[in-house]
C-alpha cells in the first residue's frame, strides 16, 4: 500500500496511507446509488404533486418550481452537508474507510470543503446523465448526447488526476488543498483538535495561542502518528521546535507536553 508523506511547519513528514483507486471508486459507486435512490424517490413525490396540480394557474406553477428546487437540494448538497458534519466522510467514505483531510492531516476548514463540493466536476455530471437517463432514455436527442459526452469527459479528466497525481487528488482536492486518506480501526486519525477539558482546569503555557489552527493541527497529527508508530523521536523533534519557538521550558515529557498543548488550546479558545 503507498503513502502520502506530507511535510508539516515543523519539518517533519507524516505519513498517511493513500487508498487504493478501487476502494475510492466503490466509495463513489455507493455514494451514487444513494443519490439514485433518492432520485427515484423524489420523482415519484414529484409525480403525486403534480398530479393536484393546475398548471394554468400561475400560482401553481410557482408553487410546483419552489418543490422541484427543494427535492433538488437534498441531492446538490448530499457531499457538502456529510463532509462538514461528519468530519470529511460521506456514507460511501465511511463505509470504505476513507475521509478527507487538509494536505497537513488535520481537519479542513469549512471553505475547503466549500471548494471541493463546488468542484466535484465528475460527481455533478454523474448525478445530471442520471437524471437525463431516467427523464429522457432517448439518446436520439443532440443535446442530450452532448451532455452525456461533456460528462464523462469532465468524470474521466478528474479519474485520470486520481490515478497520475502523487497525492491521489482530483480538480477539487487541489484547489482546496485537501487529500482523501485511508483510515482503519487501528489508525484512525482523530476528529478535531478539540478535546473535552474541565471547567477547573488550570492551563500551564497560555502561549499556545500564539501557534495558529493550522499549527494545532499539525501538533495533533504529529500527537496520533508518533503515538501509533511509537515514533518518540517524531514526537520529540516536534515538542523541541515548539518549546523554542513558545520559549518554553518544562521537564513533561514529549509526549505529555504535546498533549498539555492541545489541552491548554481547547480550554483558552473556549473561554
Amino acid at each position: 500500500m503507498s503513502v502520502i508523506k506530507i511535510p508539516t511547519s515543523f519539518n517533519i513528514d507524516v505519513e498517511f496511507e493513500s487508498p487504493e483507486f478501487h476502494r475510492r471508486f466503490f466509495a463513489l459507486v455507493i455514494d451514487m446509488v444513494i443519490e439514485v435512490l433518492y432520485i427515484l424517490v423524489a420523482l415519484k413525490i414529484l409525480n403525486s404533486i403534480s398530479d393536484g396540480m393546475n398548471y394554468f394557474n400561475e400560482d401553481d406553477g410557482h408553487n410546483m418550481w419552489a418543490i422541484e428546487l427543494l427535492l433538488l437540494l437534498p441531492l446538490t448538497l448530499y457531499h457538502l452537508i456529510l463532509e462538514i458534519t461528519t468530519n470529511g466522510q460521506s456514507i460511501g467514505k465511511k463505509v470504505l474507510h476513507l475521509k478527507v483531510v487538509d494536505e497537513n492531516g488535520g481537519r479542513p476548514g469549512i471553505s475547503q470543503f466549500l471548494i471541493r463540493w463546488l468542484l466535484r466536476i465528475s460527481d455533478m455530471w454523474i448525478v445530471i446523465i442520471l437524471i437525463l437517463v431516467v427523464l429522457a432514455p432517448s439518446f436520439e436527442d443532440a443535446q442530450t448526447a452532448l451532455i452525456i459526452i461533456f460528462g464523462f469527459g469532465f468524470l474521466l479528466t478528474d479519474t485520470i488526476l486520481v490515478a497520475v497525481s502523487k497525492k491521489g487528488q482530483r480538480i477539487g482536492d487541489m484547489l482546496a488543498h485537501t487529500i482523501v486518506i485511508r483510515t482503519s480501526n487501528k489508525s484512525t486519525i482523530e476528529e478535531t483538535v478539540f478535546q473535552e477539558v474541565t471547567d477547573d482546569y488550570v492551563p500551564q503555557f497560555p502561549m499556545v495561542m500564539q501557534l495558529t489552527d493550522r499549527d494545532l493541527n499539525v501538533i495533533k497529527t504529529i500527537l496520533d502518528t508518533s503515538t501509533k508508530k511509537r515514533d518518540y523521536e517524531m514526537a520529540m523533534t516536534a515538542s523541541e521546535k515548539i518549546k523554542s519557538h513558545l520559549k518554553i521550558q518544562t521537564t513533561l515529557t514529549a509526549y505529555e507536553f504535546l498533549e498539555t498543548l492541545l489541552k491548554d488550546y481547547n480550554y483558552l479558545s473556549t473561554k
